[in-house]
Formats: structure tokens, sequence, C-alpha cells
């Protein structure tokens, strides 16, 4: 039976989970022909990988590369890791001779929210704060917070005004950085690179972003299932997946208030919650793009969504919208 790996964003992941995970002892008896798989979290994500390749002790030793590779770059990008340059820059708000990544990841993010008109904006951060402390107080309006109060937070908003060099990353006091959106994908985007130099050249990566490398070993292409929204564990539709990443972002992984009716998916512009599609998933070559532009495309109507497809290097978009509708959106 082929294998579905179904996509659904902030999962909650238990106890027994934690750490790297371990590798698959299975050995049947044409062992050059079986994945080596892994499971575990990675930024907060249930996180796999499927190497398959005739040499197994070989694909082995990549997979510890490659846990070494993405567990680097989580000390980088967390949000809950207290010792992370995120959680620094977020303190302090500077970091002096970054990472190199780090200048990457942030620079390819204020990139994107230019091509997103501002949609894609990775100081939401202090929307998250605003919505997440607000609902935690026993007495919580269920309207949301005050149109003050998000008035605040939103004057702490804005891409922009990051100062980014290889030097020092900048941003003025007040502003918080969330890299949730894009770094899942940029990290399997970086998987991808270390074992495709170690000559893997058919396998399935999955740091909280999936993405293909090739086809499965028998030619037929990869299946990713897109969850459905309002059934948790089914999967609403299969796409087949060649050499690509899928991202799917959805205001059902994360909400807030007794009726769910706000989001984690934060509109930069009005400091509202993206409520016009249950789900968006890109397919593109880059999980680095496909993750950042399923949650700017949450943001934008069909129309708009379309007119961006060539321009931002997605090659597909699945919609599904409130009443439950598929809808693709072809390049």
């Amino acid at each position: 039976m082929t294998r579905i790996l179904t996509r659904r964003r902030f999962i909650h992941i238990s106890a027994a989970a934690a750490g790297l995970g371990a590798l698959s002892s299975a050995h049947p008896a044409r062992a050059e022909l079986a994945p080596v798989t892994w499971r575990g979290t990675m930024l907060g994500a249930v996180a796999t990988m499927e190497i398959h390749d005739d040499d197994r002790s070989r694909a082995e030793r990549l997979i510890v590369l490659a846990c070494a590779e993405a567990r680097r770059l989580e000390r980088l990008f967390s949000l809950y890791l207290d010792d992370s340059a995120l959680v620094g820059l977020n303190r302090t708000g500077i970091l002096i001779d970054p990472a190199a990544e780090m200048v990457d990841l942030l620079s390819t993010s204020q990139h994107y929210s230019t091509l997103s008109g501002g949609l894609f904006d990775v100081t939401v951060q202090p929307l998250w704060e605003l919505y997440a402390s607000h609902f935690a107080r026993d007495d919580a309006d269920p309207a949301g917070p005050a149109a003050t109060e998000i008035k605040t937070a939103l004057a702490r908003v804005g891409s922009g005004r990051l100062s980014i060099s290889r030097e020092r990353i900048v941003m003025p006091r007040g502003m918080a950085v969330t890299l949730n959106g894009i770094a899942q994908g940029y990290v399997t985007d970086k998987v991808v690179e270390l074992l495709r130099a170690h000559g893997i050249s058919r396998s399935l990566v999955d740091m909280g972003e999936a993405r293909a490398i090739g086809s499965r070993p028998d030619g037929r292409p990869w299946e990713i299932g897109i969850a459905d929204p309002d059934v948790v564990g089914q999967t609403k539709t299969v796409l087949p997946i060649v050499d690509r990443a899928v991202s799917t972002s959805g205001g059902y992984g994360c909400q807030f208030g007794a009726m769910g009716q706000f989001n984690h998916l934060f509109d930069p512009r009005s400091g509202g919650c993206a409520l016009r599609y249950r789900s968006v998933t890109t397919v593109a070559r880059s999980a680095t793009a496909a993750d950042a532009f399923s949650t700017a495309f949450s943001l934008m109507p069909e129309d708009e969504i379309r007119s961006l497809l060539p321009r931002v290097g997605i090659d597909r978009v699945h919609l599904i919208d409130g009443a439950g509708k598929s809808v693709e959106l072809s390049a």
C-alpha cells in the first residue's frame, strides 16, 4: 500500500515523540531496497525522513548527519528554545555577527514580504502575543482583543523595519520576529541539499514541511495527503508529487477562543485573522517558498493568488474554502 503523508500544521506532540527519534531497525531479505526511516520532532512539528539507497549503512549515516544539521538550524530559528538566536534577537533587538543562515532566511522573508504585498510578515509575533495573552484570561472577551490593543500591537509590526546585514541584525524596541511560517520549509530545503550532495536521488524529507527528492524507487510519484480541516486524521485530497515540496496552512491548526473564531494566521494590515479559507496548500520546487506562500495566500482572494503564481515560484495551489469546497489553481 502506498504511504500517504498527511500535512497538518501546529500538531501537539506527545512526550514520547520528543528528541531525535529512532532509525528503523527492520532488515527485510532485500535490505538494499528497503528505506531507512526516521521520525521525531523539529521546530515543534512531527518530522520524518525516508531515505532510499542501496547502501543501508550510508543511508543511516546520512540520517545522523541530516538530524544534526536540522538541530543546528533549530537552535537558530526556534521560538521555544531559550538560548536560540531568534529568542536572543527578540529579547535584545540585536544580533551581532549572526549566522549566515539567519541572515539568509530573514533576507528571504523580506523578499517574500515584498512579493506578497506585505501579507507575509515575520514580525507579526506581537499579534500572536496579544491574542494568546487575551484568551488566556479567565474573563477574556469572546469578541477578541480591543481595537486599541490591536492598534498598539500593529505599531510593532513591519518587516521592512528590520535591518539585516552580515555584521548585525537590528530591529526597533518592542518588535518581535516569528519564523514559524517559513523556518520549517527552510530546514527541509537544507536537509534536501545535504542529501543531494551525498548522492541521494530518491527520498522524502519532512522537517515540518514535506519535500520529495525525485520519485519513489519504482518510478511512481510520492503521495502527500491534504488533511480534512473538519475531521482529525482524515485526508481530503491526495497529491502526486515528484521533486516538489508541499506546504499547508490552515486556521484550524491553532485557534483562539471557545468558538475558534480567531487563529494564528494574522493579517499584518488589520491585525485580524485569516478566515477566507479552511486551508491553503502550495506545491513548489522550494519548501521555503511553499511554506511562506501557503501563509500569505491564506489572506488573498483567488484572483490575486492566481496572478502571483508565475512570479513567486509556486506551481499549484489547493484551496479548501469555508464551505469545504476544493479549488485548484495552477501557474
